[in-house]
């Protein structure tokens, strides 16, 4: 099955004047089309983004975009005419959003996020209209739990931290009191949730929740003191930023974490420094 705007690995079925064709396991079949294609084998395997074009043919393509259908994404606006702006989706063709899909004017050179979908004729277009497809809290039953890994889309800044997208699909909050590293808008990256509210609201953390966190971190201590001769300059009194420098932990989880080694007698602890016990190079 093709999966229109999205990625699909599809197989080269035909190869002659009119062009190289892609098909599935079903026998349909896409045109690429790339202008200067590399040269395909026969039924060799091929990572193509598939659109309709305005025609309603399919076509395909070995660029990959900045974004499928379905996501939610942070795109620049690089044109407006008289059917609606158009985005750059890393894609020799842009994305076009209907003036109908516009909460507001949108200006050519500013970014805004956006959800991908597909028309009534399966072309895909975005819109601006994101509370649609944006949940403030989750529901009884929704495969969400704490400790759970996700992906993260950083949005807006507020006074209490930085406003995130869980799964193109539901609002999160990270604390800014635990955050240990510079985010940008637009910015994908994963993260755990860390607690689900009464209020059934997410809040977030960007490191692994729990006793797996530290058990992580100590395996990560004691690579790194091995590889450094049994010693590290960075103990339970040393500044947050050094701490998060070195392990992208807070300060709070690596006291954790070094002492669980220390009660199990594998490390030795000073105020700015940790050796291993028995070290041998």
């Amino acid at each position: 099955m093709i999966n229109i705007g999205k990625i699909n690995t599809l197989k080269v079925s035909k190869q002659d004047s009119s062009g190289i064709y892609l098909s599935d396991e079903s026998g349909k079949q896409v045109l690429l089309v790339d202008k200067k294609p590399r040269k395909f084998e026969l039924d060799e395997s091929v990572d193509v983004f598939v659109y309709v074009e305005s025609d309603e043919n399919f076509s395909a393509t070995t660029q990959l975009p900045f974004a499928q259908v379905g996501d939610i994404a942070y795109l620049e606006v690089v044109s407006v005419n008289y059917y609606g702006a158009f985005l750059d989706l890393g894609l020799t063709k842009n994305l076009l959003v209907p003036y109908s899909e516009q909460h507001h004017e949108l200006e050519v050179g500013e970014w805004y996020f956006f959800k991908l979908f597909l028309d009534e004729k399966e072309r895909l277009v975005a819109t601006t209209k994101l509370n649609q497809f944006i949940a403030d809290e989750i529901e009884e039953g929704d495969d969400f739990t704490v400790g759970q890994k996700v992906s993260l889309l950083i949005t807006d800044q507020t006074d209490l931290g930085i406003k995130a997208i869980v799964n193109n699909a539901v609002w999160g909050l990270l604390y800014e009191n635990e955050i240990f590293q510079t985010l940008r808008k637009g910015q994908r990256i994963d993260g755990f949730i860390k607690t689900i509210r009464d209020d059934l609201k997410l809040d977030l953390v960007l490191h692994e929740v729990g006793y797996k966190k530290v058990m992580t971190l100590t395996d990560t201590i004691l690579q790194m003191l091995h590889e450094n001769g049994g010693e590290l300059a960075v103990g339970d009194k040393s500044e947050p930023d050094t701490i998060y420098a070195l392990f992208s932990v807070s300060k709070k989880v690596f006291k954790q974490a070094i002492g669980a080694l220390y009660k199990q007698k594998q490390i030795e602890i000073e105020k700015n420094a940790i050796r291993l016990v028995n070290f041998t190079s």
